[in-house]
């Protein structure tokens, strides 16, 4: 196989192949420099061409602005812009002569060419003859018009200035229109010489793909299909070799990560049935701080825990369970004192007929073991929290019941009561004798009646309206904000957004009510608001009512934790009693800004 790879090498003949292509590359480099400089060249070129035929466009201007200036003057009668006038013209005759010159004879400056072709010489030469009469009659005019002079021929001289301009602009056009040839001929002549260079770069690719990258690429696929049959046979001598080997080294590379993973992985121990250490995992011992070099006592249950009780315990189940094996939650208690609490299975492993070994397999679960028994605290600590709030709730409950009752005992006794005990006086003190008297304390009768009725009225109002009954929520709610708008004064404004008309169940609806008439008394009672806006609004499953007002607002967080306070457990008894409706409430308020309460109830 090697003699064979050598006499292909030999056949290539890489030294000549490598001088082949050093001169196709240094051809090609030299036809691309070549082509650069060259476009650059043309580039410079054109620049200075398209600067010749722009100043020559600008030349023209300059003879029109000329002519135009001298009869501006001609034409003056203002003494104050005389100067004036007769400097422009010699400025702009100024800059035409020298344009004119730098065209004609060229200008290193300006990059103006010196050297002409024989066609553009004929023209500036034809042209010289008026740009000299020009020079002479504008030079003339301007002396007469200096010494203030007037005459006839003034008039020639502006005549003969503007007749030879109009002939300088029409031969100025032909060398315009010269310069434009001249450049068009030097494009056209260096795009032939592009094609030329182009078709030259072509051809010597073409031969080099010809001459070179064919046969080459011939001779090295032949000597790449040998290699490849050489290197096939190879591969089927050592293949038996390398299956075994590779067989080999599988089972050798499978043992070591196994007993890897297993030392440091696994809590893993092997014990014999009386309870001695045969091999400890590394990860094991290190939990145990378990050292086999110092430790001559090589127990498993002294290695586990230190505390006699323990150990007894362990014993014990390695004795019982040593043939049908163990599984189950054991806590021990670490050499630092500290409990471990192990979820450890015992396997019982059969060596040889007369030997058998415990193959022990433990995770440690104290993190867990110590989250389960925090959760237990917590769990309890929050119910016992749970119970003392249901306690509060229930005695401030009764409290309010209380205080309900009173208070509607007093407007009964206070107002209602004496109301008809004046109606009872008034009626026994009535004498049909005196009809006057008598039709007077028949009027105060019907007003004081009036009042009793109204007074009645509010009081069941207040215990139980009848709108709610009747009408259902919406009718309610609207009476309320009504009602409390007459009593307290306060803007009061109610709205059903979405035109909600159902009727819920009569348990929901006192309790929807009675959670709204306490944000509104809440609003007019602690927020001091002047505004207030109550609305109602709903969607296919919840019921959703809101109370805003323009109050001085309170900080949400510091009240709630003021639990035994009055405003504290205001809040809480409106959460528990939404809650009981299995409905959510929304308290955001700001300081200084106002109060937005929102309740959410299925429906």
């Amino acid at each position: 196989m090697a003699r064979e790879t050598k006499a292909l090498s030999e056949k290539l003949n890489f030294k000549k192949l490598k001088r082949l292509y050093i001169f196709a590359l240094i051809t090609i480099a030299i036809t691309v420099l070549l082509s650069q400089l060259l476009i650059q060249h043309n580039i410079k070129s054109q620049l200075n061409d398209s600067r010749l035929i722009n100043i020559s466009g600008k030349q023209r201007m300059l003879s029109q602005k000329l002519a135009k200036e001298i009869l501006i003057l001609n034409s003056s009668s203002n003494k104050l812009n005389f100067n004036q006038e007769i400097a422009a013209v010699k400025k702009t005759l100024a800059l035409w002569k020298f344009t004119h010159h730098a065209l004609e004879k060229g200008n290193d400056s300006l990059k103006f060419p010196k050297e002409k072709s024989p066609e553009m010489i004929a023209l500036y030469k034809d042209m010289q003859p008026n740009v000299a009469i020009i020079i002479k009659s504008t030079k003339k005019y301007l002396e007469n018009s200096q010494i203030l002079l007037k005459s006839p021929k003034d008039q020639q001289e502006v005549q003969t200035i503007l007749d030879n301009i109009a002939i300088f602009l029409s031969k100025m056009n032909r060398i315009v229109e010269q310069y434009e040839h001249e450049a068009l001929e030097k494009v056209t002549r260096q795009q032939n010489i592009e094609y030329l260079i182009l078709s030259f770069t072509l051809l010597v690719l073409f031969l080099e793909f010809l001459f070179i990258f064919k046969p080459t690429n011939k001779k090295i696929e032949l000597l790449i299909s040998k290699l490849l049959t050489s290197e096939k046979r190879a591969i089927k001598l050592a293949r038996d070799t390398e299956i075994i080997s590779a067989i080999k080294e599988n089972s050798v590379k499978e043992l070591k990560s196994l007993n890897y993973a297993m030392e440091n992985t696994l809590l893993y121990c092997r014990i014999s049935p009386h309870g001695k250490i045969i091999h400890m995992g590394d990860k094991f011992a290190k939990l145990l701080q378990y050292n086999p070099s110092f430790d001559a006592d090589k127990s498993f249950s002294k290695a586990l825990t230190a505390v006699e009780k323990e150990q007894l315990d362990i014993d014990r189940i390695i004795a019982d369970k040593q043939r049908s094996g163990w599984q189950g939650e054991l806590k021990t208690t670490n050499r630092n004192g500290e409990p471990l609490w192990l979820d450890m299975s015992m396997i019982p492993v059969r060596i040889k007929k007369e030997e058998l070994e415990l193959l022990v397999i433990c995770f440690n679960i104290s993190i867990r073991k110590k989250a389960e028994i925090e959760i237990e605290r917590l769990n309890r600590e929050n119910t016992l929290e749970k119970i003392n709030q249901h306690k509060i709730i229930s005695s401030r409950i009764v409290e309010n019941q209380e205080n309900e009752q009173n208070r509607i005992a007093r407007e009964i006794h206070d107002g209602i009561g004496q109301m008809l005990t004046g109606l009872k006086f008034s009626l026994e003190s009535i004498n049909l004798e005196d009809k006057e008297k008598s039709a007077q304390k028949i009027e105060y009768l019907k007003k004081l009646s009036l009042d009793i009725i109204k007074g009645v009225r509010t009081a069941t109002f207040n215990l139980m309206p009848p709108e709610l009954s009747d009408h259902g929520i919406v009718s309610s709610i609207a009476k309320l904000t009504l009602e409390l708008t007459k009593l307290t004064g306060k803007n009061i404004q109610f709205y059903n957004k979405t035109e909600f008309d159902q009727r819920l169940d009569s348990l929901i609806e006192i309790n929807i009510y009675r959670l709204t008439q306490e944000a509104i008394n809440n609003a007019i009672k602690y927020a001091e608001s002047s505004h207030i806006i109550v609305q109602l609004s709903h969607s296919n499953k919840i019921l959703s009512i809101t109370v805003d007002d323009n109050g001085k607002g309170f900080d949400v967080s510091s009240v709630e934790k003021k639990r035994n306070s009055e405003s504290g457990m205001g809040l809480l008894f409106m959460k528990e009693r939404v809650r009981y409706i299995n409905g959510r409430a929304f308290i955001n308020s700001i300081p200084g800004e106002g109060t937005r309460i929102t309740f959410n109830i299925p429906i």
